[in-house]
């Protein structure tokens, strides 16, 4: 079997191992280099490719275990070329084929849009009563932004209008519009105020959180001095490690149907941060495949 879909998008893990039926995978890479709506830096387009391209320098041992003996198979990345709404679409439907294959969509962005599109793929493919567990700097629940529904800075408010319960972690960053937003529609949060600070490393979700969590990391939820290659970054957000804790401490708790990795913007020459990109999204696997197993 090739090692690599194309130059630009090789296999997540290819250095170690070969793409494998899909059948036989429980994660499958879904890169979306979705770039549209960005406000502030760019950059979120070459996120998935550098985050693939990097991951050919990780180990297979996790360092607790090797998430690759489940299986990894890289989709081919969506078509980005055409409009938001035609990007949408085609997001739901490589994630509901994904979800059809029996396996765990591992969505890479691009900008938090694509959320949105991987929300509807679950629901398409019959994933329909599940939660959203959240890690970000902003709370992403405006109506619209810049008079864009489609926007970065409103695909919760999507999620939330789509009846999916949302829990939020490390925001820091929002406006008077989503407060009230959260207050009126019951959306829970822990903020970083509270969180960083008191340097908690687990939450617990009500007994009537739904059962089943996708996890969705916009990566300016933690802090830029862990990543500044994002491109909305404010201080004050999580470490690498609470990161990882948390996710595990709702992977403890539920079960994971899925996660994304959103807002990765390389830094061109820091090839660090792409690295810990890679890292992240592996470290992940593997916490939801010692779950599973």
């Amino acid at each position: 079997m090739s090692n690599a879909m194309n130059t630009d998008y090789p296999i997540f893990l290819g250095s170690e191992i070969d793409q494998p039926d899909p059948d036989n995978a429980m994660f499958h890479v879904l890169p979306v280099p979705f770039e549209k709506t960005v406000s502030y830096g760019g950059g979120t387009g070459k996120g998935p490719s550098a985050i693939l391209d990097a991951s050919w320098q990780l180990e297979e041992w996790d360092g607790k275990s090797k998430p690759c003996d489940a299986g990894i198979y890289t989709c081919e990345p969506v078509d980005c070329s055409v409009d938001a709404a035609t990007v949408i679409d085609n997001i739901a439907t490589a994630t509901a084929k994904i979800v059809r294959h029996g396996a765990m969509p591992v969505v890479l962005g691009g900008e938090h849009t694509v959320t949105y599109g991987v929300l509807k793929g679950l629901i398409e493919a019959g994933l329909d009563d599940f939660g959203i567990v959240q890690i970000d700097a902003h709370a992403d629940l405006r109506q619209a932004y810049e008079g864009d529904l489609l926007s970065h800075a409103s695909v919760m408010k999507r999620a939330v209008d789509m009846g999916i319960p949302l829990y939020q972690l490390g925001i820091r960053a929002f406006c008077e519009e989503e407060m009230a937003f959260r207050k009126e529609f019951g959306v829970l949060y822990e903020d970083a105020d509270d969180l960083v600070p008191n340097n908690k490393q687990t939450i617990q979700l009500p007994d009537d959180f739904p059962q089943k969590v996708f996890f969705t990391l916009d990566i300016d939820g933690m802090d830029p001095s862990v990543f500044p290659s994002t491109g909305t970054p404010v201080p004050g957000g999580l470490g690498w490690y609470q990161t990882l804790n948390l996710f595990e401490s709702v992977a403890n708790q539920r079960e994971i149907i899925g996660f994304d990795i959103m807002e990765f913007a390389p830094i061109e020459g820091f090839h660090a941060y792409d690295f810990a990109a890679s890292m992240l999204t592996y470290k992940l696997m593997g916490i939801v495949q010692r779950q599973r197993s």
